[in-house]
């Protein structure tokens, strides 16, 4: 049985989808994930460069992937992506979700 399997699939909320990219964003960044609130800069307050942008667009693309038949983060879109609330608003507003 895969390991995935104990994760719950319920729709996100908002807080989903911010708790989902605080963990992807910790594991790539290799950072305690209380170090990372909505209001984080990607570059300034977490020091990320592209590549860990990119990876967390792919962890995302993964996982909600398989929540939403589809599910991608245009490459055009990630310039306005500077902060961890713009990332969580984004991702909301492309699941749909409250």
């Amino acid at each position: 049985m895969p390991a995935e399997t104990h994760i719950d699939r319920q729709p996100l909320d908002r807080q989903g989808v911010f708790e989902l990219i605080r963990d992807q964003l910790a594991d790539i960044l290799e950072t305690d994930p209380a170090a990372i609130s909505e209001s984080s800069s990607f570059s300034e307050d977490l020091n990320a460069d592209s590549l860990a942008l990119i990876e967390l667009v792919e962890a995302l693309e993964e996982e909600l992937g398989e929540r939403t038949v589809g599910f991608r983060i245009e490459d055009e879109d990630l310039e306005d992506l500077r902060t961890v609330r713009d990332a969580v608003d984004y991702v909301v507003a492309k699941l749909g979700a409250d």
